[in-house]
């Protein structure tokens, strides 16, 4: 995990790879759990008997809850020090190139794109790559907009 003591060694890092977390299991169970917070049920989700017969040979995740995974996935990457709070504020472009298949392991590749000055903080733009462990394709590029304050 890279630590940033202040927002300013943060912006300083615009432009890089900040860093890669750690791997993630995607479990049925969490697919399970999603599925029924959403009411998604869809069987490529959650039905695994069906699914291994269907186009991907098993349960996928939801390209939602792949997306929902950003924060707890961007938290293994880095940290910011000195920061009263940050607020996810929206995302510029999301796309699903390859489906999680369930008891996968993904983490975040993540670059510093832009670290923009508002009042009381900074908003910080970045790229988050989500990786399947054995597979060159990734889960979820997103470009992701976050609010820190301090």
């Amino acid at each position: 995990m890279k630590i940033f003591a202040s927002p300013a060694q943060l912006a300083a890092a615009v432009g890089t790879e900040i860093g890669v977390g750690d791997w993630t299991a995607v479990e049925q169970h969490r697919i399970d759990l999603f599925a029924e917070a959403t009411g998604d049920h869809q069987w490529i989700h959650t039905d695994p008997e069906r699914a291994a017969a269907g186009p991907f040979g098993a349960t996928i995740a939801h390209g939602f809850l792949t997306l929902s995974l950003l924060p707890v996935l961007a938290q293994q990457v880095y940290r910011i020090d000195d920061v009263r709070m940050g607020v996810n504020y929206g995302l510029n472009k999301v796309r699903f190139p390859s489906p999680v298949r369930a008891g996968s392991r993904v983490r975040a590749r993540i670059a510093l794109t832009a670290a923009d000055e508002i009042p009381g903080g900074l908003q910080l733009t970045t790229l988050v790559t989500v990786e399947i462990e054995g597979s060159e394709k990734p889960a979820c590029v997103a470009e992701s907009v976050s609010r820190i304050y301090v």
